[in-house]
This record gives C-alpha cells, sequence and structure tokens, in this order.
C-alpha cells in the first residue's frame, strides 16, 4: 500500500514526532543531546524551518515546527536524521538505523491547538515520569518559552506575541525579546491570577 503524502505546508506549523528503532533510546549521555541540537539548529536554519518547542526524551523527540516553504520540514528532518545517525553510528561503533520509520507530523490548524501542542511538548518529561517539574528537564524549550531564558534555537510564534499582549501583566510569560519585569526566582503563574488553560501554567499537574 502506498504511503500516503504528509501535509507540508508553507506557514503552517507542524507537531513533528520522531522515536527510536523498536522505542530503544536515541541519546545516551548529554553531549549526545547537545549535539543534536546543534545538528537541529543548523537543519531549520538550512532549510528554513523555525522552531517554536522542542523535547528530548530518552527515546524520541517532539518538534513543533513552522517551515517557510512546502516540504521543508522534510527536507529538515532528512538531513538532521542523516546526520544525528551518522554521528551516533561513529560515536558508539554502531550500524544500522536509530530511528523507527520515518517521522510523524500533525498540521497544527488554530491558536488553540498551537497551545496545546506547547503544553504537551514542554510536559511530556513530567508526564513520563522523568522530573517533577518541566524545568528540571535540562532538554526542551520550557526555560525558553516559560521563563525567558535566551535560546537560540526557539522562535516565538505569532501566538505567544499575541497571548502576551492579551494576558493580564502580572501572568505574562516572558517573550525573548519582550520587556521584562523582575520577578522572585520561585515566581510562577497561577491558576488564581491567570487562566489555568495558559499553556504557561506549567507546574499545574498534567491530565
Amino acid at each position: 500500500m502506498p504511503r500516503l503524502p504528509r501535509i507540508d505546508l508553507p506557514h503552517i506549523p507542524q507537531h513533528v514526532v520522531q522515536r527510536g528503532n523498536d522505542r530503544r533510546p536515541c541519546f545516551f549521555q548529554p553531549i549526545d543531546h547537545v549535539r543534536y541540537l546543534d545538528e537541529l539548529r543548523t537543519a531549520a536554519t538550512r532549510a528554513g524551518c523555525a522552531i517554536h518547542a522542542y523535547v528530548l526524551m530518552t527515546n524520541h523527540v517532539h518538534l513543533l515546527v513552522t517551515p517557510g516553504a512546502g516540504g521543508q520540514v522534510g527536507a529538515m528532518m532528512q538531513a538532521l536524521g542523516r546526520r544525528y545517525v551518522r554521528y551516533v553510528n561513529d560515536r558508539y561503533g554502531r550500524t544500522g538505523t536509530l530511528w523507527e520509520g520515518r517521522y510523524k507530523a500533525c498540521p497544527v490548524q488554530s491558536d488553540a491547538h498551537l497551545l496545546r501542542c506547547y503544553r504537551y511538548i514542554e510536559l511530556n518529561p513530567v508526564r513520563a515520569a522523568m522530573v517533577a517539574k518541566p524545568g528540571d528537564h535540562a532538554w526542551s524549550s520550557y526555560a525558553a518559552n516559560a521563563l525567558g531564558t535566551r535560546d537560540a534555537l526557539v522562535t516565538p510564534t505569532r501566538s505567544t506575541w499575541r497571548l502576551a499582549a492579551t494576558t493580564p501583566r502580572d501572568c505574562r510569560p516572558t517573550v525573548r525579546g519582550s520587556p521584562r519585569r523582575s520577578r522572585p526566582r520561585s515566581w510562577r503563574p497561577s491558576a488564581t491570577g491567570c487562566s489555568a488553560s495558559r499553556r504557561w501554567a506549567l507546574t499545574a499537574s498534567p491530565r
């Protein structure tokens, strides 16, 4: 049965998932995460794709990506996969594939869906019981999107800017490049001060 073509349209965000072959690990040491993110940044730049959110788990990866032209998510993932697999095989003396077939991708067609994707991606380590809080996982975009930490890989979406503009001042996320008020180190938005549906209220328990 022929493969169904992917929907890879310009300026339409996509939630991309790629899993390790037979659900085996894709990352073995911290240096592997660093290398993957470096290769992702290079591949995304060359393909004209913007990365909005990401998380590297033990045996799979989630990305939220917007391509600047049709077909570019596929081009990015092909280049990324090829270079990272070569790196892993060379470093660990292995051969063969690392990934489980083709990556999977789902178009994101509304702001509400987009914000759910942000939340799903950045809460993945909490759901998997890898960490107690999303900020404890070093290999995700949570620090950039929720805390305003600079991450050269992450590009905010228009929806995040609109949300920042319409959220009460004391509940606004820090969007990279926007003015930032000084807050205590322990500050987090709460459901009492702003809507619990805001994706930045990530310290709430996942559903």
